[in-house]
């Protein structure tokens, strides 16, 4: 019991102990295990700030901060009053620290002293201070950049929400230790501070009281002191510099990628030709008399043999890479570029299909013999439901015998949009294309092109923020998936964009999100006979008695895509198959066959589901939403007219474009929010209202009060309203 309790409160027992040594005098020979265990501890602290890959790492530095700068201060109380009651005396540390330092030369000794002093304090402290205080301020600006781009992965399906939500603790405690060590670098500034006044009174101090009170002569009192005060000052001084050196280590590597030896590994030593031409320049040196000549050339020579080392190296590494790279790269078919497919999963065990097209099979035969069969020309009938073609830079980025990331991206994108949707997404075929530039691709649906972009393999797209802290040199480009302003920059300044704000991603990323977000877009065209079928099939396994009783004999295959195509076009979860399908039955059994009103069997099934539209387009608990103003709700109801397909909306063109132009203004204020933008009208006017803004803001979602949960607070921020024009013509 005891041995636990000494375990849980260690840290407290020795914070309690630290500041009584500022009240308890301290033995000298206690003061120098004091003092050797100050050492230990910095250097323990400037060897893990080394060492770590992230400043994360040593979350806990701040507070040990203080911890170690209060135990110095303890430390260097107890010895002052040792030097100042026992004569000089305080332990054999600091009087043999006292006789190294001043070799015999008092004057010397000092000054030397007072240079490492200033030199912890103007050169280390100020330094770390300042680029703390910077970090603090870009990573809390940064922060909102980095949770749009932790949503925008996890909506693309790159992440699942355990890895989302460690990644936000991640940028959380990120803000709150660089906050931490802003305030922390104050510490280590008054440690500097009060080690001069401490030697000031040791050695002033120290001389009154051995004139007044030991008798002495001054030249004996004042050998005495000082040699006492340099030790006492420096066995200060060495942890505090330590301390300083491991708190500017760790605020200037937060753009370091691994460890300080691994970084200068990787940076700097990959750098031949500055070797080289450094050691070529102090060569030069040589020429300008009186200059050591032997020291110059063994500098100089050292240089240029380590460059020619290192490049050496480097041409070997290189070529061991390259021969086997070309070596298992595949030779592209004739008639078509390299293929691959990024299949539905099998049972969840992530199994790929791979599918060979019609020019694939003829690649060994004549073109020619190959066509002659009539059934071969069939195969070139078949459209791929999503095509992506790209570029022949973009070839590494689906090839996986290189390394290349796509294939498995888009396996875990079809499986989290199954687990958000309910759709499973059909297979992708990738192809490289020779009628695209090197760095493009295009996105096919059906066929045909929906989207492209353009991608540099060897940069990354640095978004930018609304008010960025520093323009960064790039290219300047649009983000294709949100149509963000951004800009491709060079690898080595990501770090630095990060800290004025941007939010920098991988090339494979974007087009990764690209693709994501026009299949979301699309996914209702992706909705065939075949997909229900299979749908129906897997809800057979829960809920076979509803299966059998609504399918075909209430509610046909073909409804029932309809209804689920509606559901997907407006951004509506299908995963609950079930209810969809209950309510579709209640429904119908209530009006009769044959359906005419789909709308109002949507309708119906959409109020089921409230629930998961409220999740879907609310946030902690609230809905931000824009409004219908009353008289403009009034006059939509009756301008309904009935038509030979159901009753529509005929406003006057100059309302039509008096809403299309306010709702344009209000979906703005969504821009800095991380909710769909959301129009909310009532019951009767949701259908209408969708079908008249949906041609022109298709991303808008229309809904209604009664799609909304009850414990849902909405927030109106907007309101679209009836303008002067449209009452006067109403009138």
């Amino acid at each position: 019991m005891a041995v636990k309790l000494l375990k849980n409160y260690a840290v407290v027992l020795m914070v309690i102990t630290i500041i009584l040594l500022i009240i308890i005098p301290m033995p000298p020979a206690l003061a120098d295990v004091a003092i050797l265990v100050n050492m230990a501890l910095s250097m323990m602290i400037l060897v893990i700030t080394m060492t770590i890959h992230s400043p994360l790492e040593f979350s806990i530095f701040p507070t040990l901060l203080l911890i170690t700068t209060l135990f110095g201060l303890g430390i260097n109380v107890s010895t002052t009053r040792n030097i100042l009651s026992n004569g000089g005396g305080s332990g054999q540390i600091i009087a043999a620290f006292g006789n190294f330092v001043l070799g015999g030369n008092i004057v010397v000794g000092l000054i030397i002293y007072i240079i490492i002093v200033l030199m912890n304090f103007m050169v280390i402290n100020k330094g770390a201070e300042r680029v703390a205080e910077v970090a603090a301020r870009f990573n809390l600006d940064a922060m909102p950049g980095k949770q749009m781009a932790i949503d925008s992965d996890m909506s693309a399906g790159l992440i699942d929400e355990r890895e989302a939500a460690r990644r936000r603790s991640d940028v959380q405690r990120e803000a709150d230790f660089y906050g931490s060590m802003d305030g922390a670098t104050k510490i280590v500034k008054g440690d500097a501070v009060m080690s001069l006044i401490t030697t000031a009174i040791n050695l002033f101090g120290g001389i009154i009281i051995g004139m007044v009170q030991g008798g002495g002569d001054l030249q004996t009192v004042f050998q005495t002191y000082s040699i006492a005060t340099v030790g006492d000052g420096l066995v200060g001084q060495i942890p505090s510099l330590l301390v300083s050196t491991s708190t500017g280590m760790i605020v200037t590597r937060a753009v370091a990628k691994g460890s300080l030896n691994e970084d200068i590994s990787q940076e700097f030593l990959q750098q031949p030709r500055a070797f080289t031409i450094s050691g070529i320049l102090v060569a030069v040196l040589a020429v300008i008399p009186g200059m050591p000549i032997v020291q110059i050339l063994l500098v100089a020579g050292g240089l240029i043999g380590a460059g020619y080392y290192l490049q050496k190296q480097q041409a070997s590494a290189a070529t061991s890479e390259d021969f086997p790279a070309f070596a298992s790269a595949p030779a592209a078919p004739s008639g078509g570029g390299r293929t691959a497919a990024a299949a539905a999963e099998s049972g969840g065990t992530g199994k790929q299909e791979e599918e060979q097209p019609a020019e694939q099979t003829a690649k060994n035969t004549k073109e020619e013999d190959y066509f002659k069969d009539v059934n071969n020309v069939y195969r070139l009938l078949v459209v791929e439901p999503i095509e992506l073609d790209f570029g022949y830079s973009l070839i590494p980025l689906a090839d996986e015998s290189v390394g290349g990331r796509l294939i498995s991206r888009i396996v875990i994108f079809r499986r989290q949009f199954a687990q958000d949707m309910g759709f499973v997404v059909p297979s992708i075929r990738l192809r490289d294309s020779s009628n695209l530039g090197t760095n493009e691709y295009v996105i096919k649906i059906k066929g045909e092109e929906v989207a492209r972009g353009e991608i540099l393999t060897d940069y990354f797209l640095a978004l930018e923020p609304d008010k960025p802290e520093k323009d960064i040199d790039g290219i300047d480009t649009i983000e294709p998936a949100y149509g963000i302003p951004s800009k491709w920059i060079k690898p080595e300044n990501r770090e630095k964009a990060e800290l004025y704000g941007y939010t920098v991603i991988d090339p494979l990323s974007v087009m990764v999100s690209h693709l994501s977000e026009v299949i979301k877009v699309h996914a209702y065209e992706l909705m065939t006979r075949q997909e229900v079928v299979r749908l129906v099939d897997n809800l057979k396994q829960t809920a076979p008695e509803l299966v059998q009783e609504a399918i075909p004999n209430i509610v046909s295959y073909s409804l029932l895509q309809r209804v689920l195509t509606m559901l997907l076009k407006e951004g509506v979860a299908i995963k609950d198959l079930e209810t969809i399908l209950e309510n579709m039955v209640e429904t119908i059994t209530d009006t009769g066959l044959p359906v005419k009103d789909i709308d109002n069997v949507v309708d119906k099934v959409r109020v089921a589901l409230k629930r998961t539209i409220t999740r879907m387009y609310g946030e902690d608990g609230t809905m931000r939403v824009i409004t219908l103003d009353s008289d403009l709700e009034r006059t939509m109801v009756n301008s309904l007219t009935k038509g030979e397909n159901g009753y529509y909306l005929a406003l006057t063109p100059d309302v039509l474009q008096s809403v299309v132009q306010q709702v344009a203004a209000e979906i703005r204020k969504f821009n800095n929010l991380s909710q769909t933008p959301v129009i909310l009208t009532s019951q009767i006017m949701r259908t209408h209202f969708y079908h008249m803004i949906g041609q022109f803001y298709p991303n808008v979602r229309v809904l209604s009060f009664n799609e909304v949960a009850n414990n849902v607070q909405i927030q109106s921020i907007g309101s679209l309203k009836l303008e002067e024009g449209g009452q006067k013509e109403l009138a």
